[in-house]
């Protein structure tokens, strides 16, 4: 590949925000994920369709209809109650609809779906006893690979994810951010086709949040999946994102494709009127 190289650093300005790597150039670390770890395909897509979950009697899901593209990011915003994190679990293969079809890179069996996914939720469920190293591991070994293997696979990552010098931490010696950079570490090695992300960042306080974001922009562009990031913030939503859905009452609210300049400092693109607009708009459908 021709072009300027840049590696992920350790850590970035917190008023610089960056999608997609600048034209010419690629983002390297994070793009070499052992081949091992990587499914046969990368080529993925979501759909749901007529989509109805009841639970305790009250439709959480009422006929969804939504599609995630091949390799798109799609955000999904809505207030506590609104079916976000169901939609999830179904999608993931962890539960069954009522009605309607979910299907995951054609795969419709929750079995299937469950093959085609990798879970990132809020909490980072490391394993207090295992070190970094041994965590991100985690899921090489769920593949089959030996631990001194798995350990030989990733930890020249660590170092493009920021995480240099942290392989033989436990979890308690770890900052927040660092545990949930693992975790995404554990998510990407997994070699699924599509990241399910629930509140990856929900946790965190406010400066290393807007860190993080920035952090799993620059992962996302130099690892492609077809991501759903289901987030309360919309801003999140808005600048991890290129197409972002409000959930209400259990359907679509409001669809919104994100076609804003979002290379440059994190201040001119959060208050340019591009965004603003369409941060109302969200904020509208979500009442």
């Amino acid at each position: 590949m021709g072009g300027a190289e840049r590696a992920l650093p350790s850590a970035y300005p917190s008023n610089l925000i960056r999608v997609m790597p600048a034209k010419g150039e690629r983002v390297v670390g994070a793009l070499d994920i052992p081949e091992a770890a990587v499914g046969p395909s990368l080529q993925a897509g979501v759909a749901l369709s007529g989509v109805t979950r009841v639970l305790g009697g009250k439709p959480v899901l009422d006929g969804l209809k939504l599609r995630a593209h091949l390799g798109g990011r799609l955000g999904i915003v809505g207030r506590s109650g609104s079916g976000k994190s169901t939609l999830l679990s179904l999608v993931a293969g962890l539960d069954e609809q009522d009605a309607g079809v979910v299907s995951v890179c054609g795969e419709t069996s929750g079995k299937g779906r469950l093959a085609r996914c990798a879970l990132m939720q809020q909490r980072d469920c490391l394993l207090p006893w295992r070190t970094a190293l041994d965590n991100a591991c985690l899921a090489l070994e769920n593949h089959g690979v030996r631990r001194a293997q798995a350990r030989d696979q990733a930890a020249p990552l660590f170092a493009s994810l920021g995480l240099g010098g942290a392989e033989r931490l436990r979890p308690a010696s770890l900052s927040g951010g660092m545990r949930q950079r693992v975790a995404f570490l554990r998510t990407l090695l997994a070699g699924k086709e599509v990241l399910l992300l629930d509140e990856p960042f929900g946790a965190l306080d406010a400066i290393t949040r807007a860190e993080l974001q920035e952090w799993l922009a620059l992962a996302l562009a130099g690892n492609p999946r077809t991501v759903l990031l289901v987030t309360h913030d919309v801003e999140e939503a808005l600048l991890l994102c290129n197409r972002v859905v409000v959930l209400a009452d259990g359907r679509v609210a409001a669809e919104l494709d994100v076609d804003v300049p979002r290379d440059g400092p994190r201040r001119e693109v959060i208050t340019s009127r591009a965004f603003v607009e369409l941060r109302e708009q969200a904020l509208e459908a979500i009442g």
